[in-house]
């Protein structure tokens, strides 16, 4: 089974933005960029792809799968 790594907390600091204002953004609870950031939880492609836009930054920058 792959390794899963998110670099989401790197990217969204970057962006100078809290879990809670991400997760507004995206659309989701602030308790979902949470379990990303700690690889708990594995993300769809459109959460992937909305989370991409608001960091602005490549998927397979944020989501890595070894």
């Amino acid at each position: 089974m792959a390794e899963f790594e998110c670099r989401l907390k790197k990217y969204r600091q970057l962006k100078d933005l809290t879990q809670e204002q991400l997760a507004v953004q995206v659309g989701v609870r602030r308790e979902t960029i949470m379990r990303l950031e700690k690889a708990q939880y594995n993300p769809s492609l459109k959460l992937a792809i909305d989370i991409s836009r608001a960091v602005e930054a490549p998927i397979e920058e944020i989501f890595i799968f070894q």
